[in-house]
């Protein structure tokens, strides 16, 4: 029981976002941190991604069951029942968010706030049976763990919670379209609107390129305002081309499955490469 509660909070993606949580922290803090400061920030960053996770599973249940990749999740084979998971869920939010307002700052609990309810009820509950532009807007819950972290130090949303903002966001659309070019039937089988499904895979390749493109300029201005050196620019200008080249030969490419899967861990990859070197070349106050 306790492996599926685990499971449950999607334990990758959460890594993923803790993680980013914690440079947007190290990023204001420029290597003058507060540690207990810092460890209450995750504490309730964790809880509430967690929250957020375990609803979704919770509203997918009888959609997971209907593909391949998530059949096997604990609420579509029976193992937990419906109930106990969104009691499980509510609390981890309403312990996740508490601890923000109450030991970190109010702006870094609003901001929680703001981004399980873009997840849970525009993302989960409405765009994703009902829209394609599910992917874009669910990109800004998505986006919310480095400014949250940010938020934590700084108190305000300046130019730097919105270059991370931006960061985040932009990378979220063609990563996950990646996926779905990958596994667009199931996701037509499920019946999950995604732009692959409803627009094609072209459509969905000439789509992810703006995006990609966007990321250069948000890595350059993250330099230009001195919130990182010389490293992450280099690092994240390369990163950047790399992938931007990888998904304009997708293009004219043949096999869209062996291209879709290339690019999903360029996209993997590229994230975490950034952030590992957005800590380690954060400037010292």
């Amino acid at each position: 029981m306790l492996k599926d509660m685990i499971a449950l909070t999607k334990p990758g993606l959460l890594r993923l976002n803790v993680f980013a949580a914690l440079v947007g922290f190290w990023v204001a803090s420029k290597w003058s941190i507060d540690w207990l400061h810092l460890i209450w920030m995750l504490i309730g960053s964790t809880l509430t991604i967690a929250s957020a996770c375990v609803i979704n599973n919770y509203w997918d249940r009888e959609l997971d069951r209907r593909m391949e990749r998530t059949k096997n999740r604990p609420l579509p084979t029976g193992r937990l029942q419906p109930g106990f998971v969104l009691g499980y869920g509510i609390a981890l939010g309403v312990i996740g968010v508490g601890l923000l307002f109450w030991l970190v700052n109010a702006l870094t609990g609003w901001l929680a706030l703001l981004g399980w309810f873009v997840y849970i009820v525009i993302y989960t509950i409405w765009l994703k049976r009902s829209s394609t532009w599910s992917t874009s807007v669910g990109g800004i819950s998505g986006a919310m763990p480095p400014v949250i972290g940010y938020c934590a130090v700084t108190g305000r949303v300046d130019a730097g919670a919105w270059l991370l903002f931006a960061l985040l966001f932009l990378w979220q659309p063609p990563h996950f379209w990646s996926l779905g070019i990958r596994r667009v039937e199931e996701y037509r089988a499920a019946g999950f609107p995604l732009l692959p499904v409803v627009k094609g895979i072209k459509r969905t390749k000439l789509q992810m390129i703006p995006y990609v493109v966007l990321l250069i300029p948000s890595v350059i201005l993250l330099f230009t305002y001195h919130y990182v050196g010389y490293v992450f620019l280099a690092v994240s200008l390369l990163g950047g081309v790399i992938w931007l080249v990888h998904t304009l030969l997708g293009l004219s490419a043949k096999d869209d499955e062996k291209w879709a899967k290339t690019n999903f861990l360029i996209s993997v990859n590229y994230l975490m490469l950034v952030f590992i070197v957005m800590f380690l070349n954060t400037p010292w106050a």
